[in-house]
């Protein structure tokens, strides 16, 4: 039987960031519920051409995605590696430490992207603002060093944005929120790239609730699609930086099937209408446990 698989040299579109890096625009996500898989992380670097990771320290499966790079043979410099540093690791010399065991558990020398996970930040006996402020000098220092190629944030809001900038010497290159026809921050997007900060879309199935709306599932069967597809497709054309999540080779290699296709402008301004500011991710969450 012939393999369906095509071999050729897979390249993505990229964006580039503030420092001329250019990170791919379609990577594939991680995390700690349910969100890993050996068989689907080598699948998709082998198969689907997938080059950018999106992982955290929190998900607690760097180690296991060192294994699935070595077992896919893709090159260390083809790949774009995005962790993140959790919140119980803020402070100055808290966060160059987490960062080296990172690279070590991911079996790498640099880390493409490096992400503080979120805004809310504990140290005791400093607001959250110098709590911040603090551990962004440090990611400072590892981005001089060029172990991070390139460092931003995570769920970070206009205001947070703001105190970083006042507080600090180098602008996040990367905000990476929620973003789904039903969350679109469009005022923190505006906000980003008015400041030459890439803005990168997480949970862009809204946790599998835009599969089943009648109005995507409309326009999956307009332009023979799958629901998956479209709501890539969509925040793909609003030039954000997206990551979808799944366990299963066959959907990631279905969602990384989005380049050869456009959505009219008239569905894509419908979509943008879908906005409800409907949140799954909030900073209620409980950053300090764990």
């Amino acid at each position: 039987m012939t393999s369906r698989v095509v071999t050729k040299d897979f390249r993505y579109p990229t964006t580039a960031l503030a420092n001329g890096l250019r990170i791919p625009m379609l990577g594939l996500g991680t995390s700690h519920q349910g969100g890993y898989s050996h068989e689907a992380v080598v699948y998709a670097l082998q198969k689907c051409g997938i080059r950018h990771i999106d992982t955290a320290k929190r998900y607690g499966c760097e180690s296991h995605i060192k294994e699935a790079i070595r077992e896919s043979g893709v090159p260390r410099k083809d790949l774009w590696i995005t962790t993140k540093l959790w919140p119980g690791d803020y402070g100055y010399e808290k966060t160059l430490q987490a960062c080296r065991e990172s690279c070590e558990r991911l079996g790498v020398d640099y880390i493409d992207l490096y992400l503080m996970h979120w805004p809310d930040a504990h140290i005791p006996g400093k607001s959250s603002r110098e709590a911040r402020a603090e551990t962004w000098r440090a990611m400072e220092e590892l981005y001089d060093k060029g172990i991070c190629r390139a460092i931003g944030v995570s769920n970070f809001l206009i205001t947070h944005l703001e105190q970083l900038k006042e507080d600090c010497d180098i602008i996040p290159h990367v905000n990476q929120a929620e973003y789904h026809p039903f969350q679109r921050p469009q005022e923190l997007v505006d906000y980003c790239r008015t400041n030459n900060i890439v803005f990168e879309g997480y949970c862009p199935l809204a946790k599998g609730e835009a599969l089943t709306h009648p109005i995507i599932i409309q326009l999956a069967k307009k332009y023979n699609r799958t629901p998956a597809q479209i709501c890539i497709r969509w925040s793909i054309q609003n030039e954000v930086v997206t990551i979808p999540k799944s366990t299963k080779p066959k959907r990631i290699e279905q969602n990384c099937e989005v380049f050869n296709f456009y959505l009219k402008k008239k569905d894509m301004d419908f979509l943008d209408s879908m906005n409800i500011n409907r949140k799954l991710i909030h900073l209620s969450y409980p950053l300090w446990n764990g």
